[in-house]
């Protein structure tokens, strides 16, 4: 039986929040958490976005369902707080400063499109995450980016920007995916429980 999506996202973010407090010694409240439901064990892609004074913070994920849930959401989150390269690790003191997010990720469609205008037409603002491959160059932008990236022009050259490729770059061989996402946010919850 499936939890009601707002469960499910309470449930991951306290996943997310305990795997960085655990890996930077500090103590997490306890909560109400089991951590043995089936749906924990079976693969999910996640991605783990932590924001500080309402920026960026750290954001890493798999985009490939391999790991059971409760892997992906503690590993993505350690390596969001300490391993992504954008940033210094985070510090034991910095953690009540910081918001979790936890976006579960849907499968990957890969695109079939004829051309950059094609593809262009084919995205759908504030609803795909789109995965860009060009031999060994990748990137991907989660839906979450389209906020401040709302044209799909620009939203598919900074990806390709991201991907170390200039952004008016295109090449016959360019794959795209797209994929959908589930996401949740510390700050959607705060209001039930203050400093909780």
């Amino acid at each position: 039986m499936s939890l009601e999506k707002n469960e499910q996202g309470r449930i991951l973010l306290h996943i997310a929040r305990a795997a960085i407090s655990r890996a930077l010694h500090v103590s997490c409240a306890p909560a109400a958490v089991n951590e043995n439901m089936p749906w924990l064990s079976r693969p999910g892609a996640t991605f783990v976005t932590l924001t500080q004074w309402d920026e960026l913070r750290g954001c890493i994920g798999s985009l490939q369902a391999c790991d059971p849930l409760i892997e992906d959401v503690s590993n993505n989150a350690v390596s969001a707080a300490l391993y992504d390269p954008r940033f210094m690790p985070l510090a034991a003191d910095e953690l009540d400063t910081v918001s979790v997010e936890v976006s579960l990720l849907s499968e990957l469609q890969p695109m079939d499109f004829s051309s950059e205008a094609d593809a262009l037409a084919q995205l759908r603002p504030n609803i795909d995450g789109v995965v860009f491959e060009y031999g060994s160059y990748r990137s991907t932008f989660l839906p979450q980016v389209w906020e401040s990236l709302p044209q799909p022009q620009q939203f598919l050259a900074r990806l390709k920007s991201k991907a170390r490729l200039a952004e008016d770059f295109w090449a016959e061989d360019i794959q795209l995916s797209r994929y959908t996402v589930s996401k949740w946010r510390e700050a959607d919850y705060c209001k039930e429980h203050a400093h909780g």
